[in-house]
Formats: C-alpha cells, sequence, structure tokens
C-alpha cells in the first residue's frame, strides 16, 4: 500500500463478530441518535476533493450509506450528479428538507419495496434500499466519496460491500475512503475499526490505494465509549493499471 502510515494489525488479530441489524440503523435515525452526522461538508473531504475530482467536470459521484450527508449539496453545487443510498428513508428526506431541494418520490421496479427521492433539478437521486442492491439500479461512477459507509459495514459483509462497490466503479473512478481506528479492546463498533491490512486485503486486487492522511478525531463521546484515542485515515483507490 503506497504512502501508508497507518496502523498494521493484522485483521485476523482483531475479534469483530459484532452485527447491527437494519432496523437498529433505522432506529437510531428515528430516536436522532446519529452522532455520526456532520452539520458541515467533511474536512477531509475539502481537503483532498482536487484528488477525488481530478480535474474534471459532471461527475458521476456516489455515495453509500449516504443519511443526509452535506458534503452531497456541496458537490452538486459544484455541477455534479450525485447518488446515495440509506436504509433510512428518514435521512434521506431529510436532506433534501434541510437543504431546502424540492424532490419528487418515486417506487423502484428493480427493487421491490425500495424508493428513491430524485431533486427536481434531477442531479441528486437518493435510494432508499440496501446497498447490495445498488448495481441493479445504477450505472459506473467517476468517484466514490466514503465516508462513515465501510466503518458502518458489519465486518462479516466487507467482502460483499468491497465486490458492490468494485461493480460500480467506472474505468477512471476515484475513490476517498475514510476509515478509523481506536484500541479495538476497548469498543466494538459501530464504527467499527478498519486497519489499512484490511483495506488491501477489500481493494488491493483491483486497486491502487495510497494512504492519505491520519488525523486526530477524538471527541468527547469517544472518552465515553472507553477509548483513549481515535483517529480517522484517508485513503485515494485508483485503477490499477492492467484494468485500463
Amino acid at each position: 500500500m503506497e504512502g501508508s502510515t497507518a496502523e498494521t494489525n493484522t485483521s485476523t488479530a482483531i475479534k469483530q463478530d459484532k452485527v447491527v441489524a437494519k432496523a437498529e440503523w433505522i432506529m437510531k435515525w428515528e430516536q436522532k441518535n446519529i452522532c455520526f452526522h456532520q452539520q458541515h461538508v467533511h474536512r477531509l473531504l475539502e481537503n483532498y476533493v482536487d484528488l477525488l475530482l481530478n480535474n474534471r467536470t459532471n461527475l458521476r459521484i456516489f455515495f453509500p450509506l449516504c443519511g443526509k450527508a452535506v458534503d452531497m449539496k456541496w458537490l452538486a453545487d459544484m455541477g455534479h450528479s450525485i447518488t446515495g443510498v440509506d436504509v433510512s428513508e428518514i435521512g434521506l428526506k431529510d436532506f433534501f428538507t434541510e437543504q431546502n431541494i424540492s424532490y419528487v418520490e418515486e417506487q423502484v421496479s428493480d427493487i421491490p419495496g425500495a424508493k428513491v427521492f430524485k431533486s427536481l433539478s434531477g442531479n441528486i437521486s437518493l435510494y432508499c434500499c440496501s446497498i447490495y442492491d445498488m448495481c441493479r439500479v445504477a450505472d459506473k461512477f467517476d468517484c466514490i466519496w466514503d465516508r462513515g459507509a465501510l466503518v458502518a459495514i458489519n465486518p462479516c459483509d466487507r467482502e460483499r460491500y468491497a465486490n458492490v462497490l468494485s461493480s460500480l466503479m467506472g474505468r477512471e473512478f476515484r475513490y476517498l475512503l475514510v476509515t478509523v481506528s481506536y484500541d479495538h479492546t476497548k469498543h466494538s463498533g459501530p464504527p467499527f475499526y478498519v486497519p489499512d491490512v484490511e483495506v488491501d486485503k477489500l481493494f488491493g486486487t483491483f486497486c491502487c490505494i495510497k494512504h492519505l492522511e491520519k488525523v486526530d478525531a477524538f471527541k468527547e463521546r469517544h472518552q465515553k465509549w472507553g477509548l483513549d484515542y481515535f483517529y480517522e485515515n484517508i485513503y485515494l483507490l485508483t485503477p490499477k493499471p492492467s484494468l485500463n
């Protein structure tokens, strides 16, 4: 992994068998227990957006497990097309309401029970369904911004998640991935600890992976979890030359 300065604990040494059910995530939104939501554009996205866009315009950008991330409007206002997915209808509707964006609601014929919320301008489409169904309705994307998605996926589902994302990556994709690191013996997640060796295991066969930065993200709530430190790691993933 190029430029990696992240922790290098082997994934086999980390016991993460906790599973968070879909109903639990939906309940978090119902109870407004959404400390993972940020009120402002994520600082790492602001710092590395040029690497994500790579001097390109009118891009198709994918937000896995998007919630009501304000980052979506920020990139849409730059002229890009945004597609997000989340299991919580509350979060998706809140996004449009809080950002003062008019939208329409439609059923998704290819996914039973799924809905899509589309801005009237046509540049934002947010799907309410499982991310594992997105390959049935989505085209290829130029960019992926993954902050809070991989770290929320149950560890037992990570390989499946990586396979779905790989199926959605366009020919010249750029993928900014944010993971978290902390003392996993003191907190079982979510967010789940994802070491850099796990990132390489999941994406290294088809991506070049560059670790960009490790930043201190420790907050009071992490102290309440019994932690002494909490870091965010950001990686840039790009196609391996052999795939072009």
